[in-house]
């Protein structure tokens, strides 16, 4: 959800990735509780002049160039890993210091006079250099003329006129510093870094100084917007009596944020380092308490009510068209990646469900082997129950097993049994065939088996039948050898009275 929103001004970013912003005296880091650098460039984390809340050009303008590196659990959607420090407030900040409320005063009399009333000409044109005043201060860009005697205000993206700002939210790192976790931004291809990954671990173990205790570990890769890289390492220490343990995050960034250190680590290539830390609950109620520089408070409360998961996001606000983009281009990054990791989960299941179908064929064909194995076992347990049993008499228990036998079979002879139903399905497999011959595109099978018995039994009707047929020929011709018989016997009686 975005919202448009004014209030507050400074002139570094607000959260951010990788890059550098320039901070000026009067405004320092966005989100700073410690006395902000006047010359130095505010990193992620700041520096040794500037510690405490290191969110710098990500968002807004910013000097250098910022790769968005950073934030969304590790996606690079907002804010970069935290790198909070207790505050000094008797050094000034930035947030209610009284070092700095009379210069924020004058600044905002300045602007509104520019905006309102500017007395540079002191005729009808002033009106018409006010309305441009207003419209270079809602496009956050410019300078705004007022008055022959006092230096024009300059008006950047963080001023509260600016309307070309919204409130996004983005995922707070869950890793703790135990876990010791680094980000680096090479400003090389993934692929490339990829295939170049066991140099980069040598060349980062040599730029530690070579301590054989020491490990580095690359704890994942991942491809960033304007082709560059994120490479997550950490370090493992390795002591005398076996035991490893992880060098602490804030450890490791101190050390590669040396001057030497980091200008060995530009040579490979690396454009910014970043700690992948969580907050505390009392630094998320410190930042979440304070509006940052250009954001109206209200805005901002809305934007904690509108959170849809208070535990895992957090709203940060974005500043400017570029922020935007870079949002933009992180998003299509992470859809990118996103659709890759869904290709390769449905061509697993493509094959997994090849895989199951050859599977269950196979299963299929096991069953039907087992069965053939089944029979010819039970036929070899039959033929030597036979050769053992040769030269005994008939047990009891065979002869209720016979008993059994003859009765199963007489059932199965019965007529009105089995016979019947077989004669029934002979007759229906008749009207079938018959009805296949008027709808020819209906079709019927018939089992194997059934079908095997249904001959057998035909056949023994076709045999019956022939015998009877042979009984009735023979009885035929007895029949006309008795007539025959009885026709001469007559005749004979006949000559015998005449």
């Amino acid at each position: 959800m975005a919202f448009n929103f004014g209030g507050g001004s400074s002139s570094a970013g607000a959260f951010g990735g990788f890059g550098t912003t320039t901070t000026s005296a009067a405004a320092g880091s966005t989100f700073s509780f410690s006395t902000p650098s006047n010359t130095g460039a505010g990193g992620l984390f700041g520096n040794t002049q500037n510690k405490g809340f290191g969110f710098s050009s990500g968002l807004g303008a910013a000097s250098g160039a910022g790769t968005g590196f950073g934030g969304l659990g590790g996606g690079g959607l907002g804010f970069g890993s935290f790198n909070l420090q207790p505050a000094q407030p008797q050094q000034g900040g930035l947030f209610g210091q009284q070092a700095q409320a009379p210069a924020q005063s004058n600044q905002l009399i300045n602007t509104a006079s520019a905006l309102s009333a500017p007395t540079l000409l002191n005729d009808e044109r002033d009106a018409i250099l006010a309305k441009w005043n207003q419209l270079q201060a809602f496009w956050g860009t410019g300078k705004g003329y007022f008055n022959n005697n006092i230096p024009p205000v300059d008006f950047t993206q963080e001023n509260p006129f600016c309307r070309f700002k919204a409130v996004g939210f983005s995922c707070i790192p869950s890793s703790k510093d135990e876990d010791g976790l680094v980000a680096l931004a090479l400003n090389k291809k993934e692929p490339d870094v990829r295939n170049l990954q066991q140099q980069l671990v040598e060349s980062l173990h040599k730029i530690l100084g070579g301590n054989p205790t020491l490990a580095v570990n690359v704890e994942g890769v991942k491809a960033l917007p304007d082709d560059q890289t994120e490479v997550i390492i950490y370090i493992v220490e390795r002591s005398p009596n076996g035991t490893s343990k992880r060098v602490p995050a804030t450890t490791l960034f101190n050390y590669v944020e040396q001057s030497n250190v980091k200008s060995q680590l530009q040579q490979l290539g690396v454009v910014m380092s970043v700690t992948r830390t969580a907050l505390s609950q009392t630094q998320l109620k410190q930042l979440l308490q304070n509006a940052p520089a250009g954001v109206d408070p209200i805005i901002w409360e809305q934007a904690k009510v509108d959170n849809p998961d208070p535990e895992k996001l957090i709203p940060v606000p974005m500043v400017g068209f570029k922020e935007l983009l870079r949002r933009l281009k992180i998003q299509e990054q992470m859809t990118k990646q996103h659709q890759t990791r869904v290709d390769i989960i449905s061509n697993d299941i493509s094959e997994l469900q090849k895989n199951q179908a050859t599977t269950v064929a196979k299963i299929a064909q096991y069953k039907r082997k087992l069965m053939d194995l089944s029979h010819r076992v039970l036929q070899v347990l039959i033929r030597q129950e036979i050769q053992r049993k040769s030269g005994y008499a008939i047990q009891v228990d065979e002869e209720h097993l016979r008993v059994q036998l003859d009765t199963i079979q007489s059932e199965l002879n019965a007529p009105t049994q089995f016979k019947g139903r077989l004669n029934e399905l002979m007759s229906q497999i008749r009207m079938q065939n018959h009805y296949g011959a008027v709808r020819a595109e209906e079709k019927y099978s018939v089992d194997t088996d059934l079908l095997r018995e249904i001959r057998q039994h035909l056949k023994q009707q076709q045999e019956g039948l022939s015998h009877l047929i042979s009984v009735i020929k023979d009885d035929m011709e007895d029949i006309k050898i008795i007539e025959q018989g009885l026709h001469d016997s007559v005749h004979v009686r006949a000559g015998k009275l005449s």
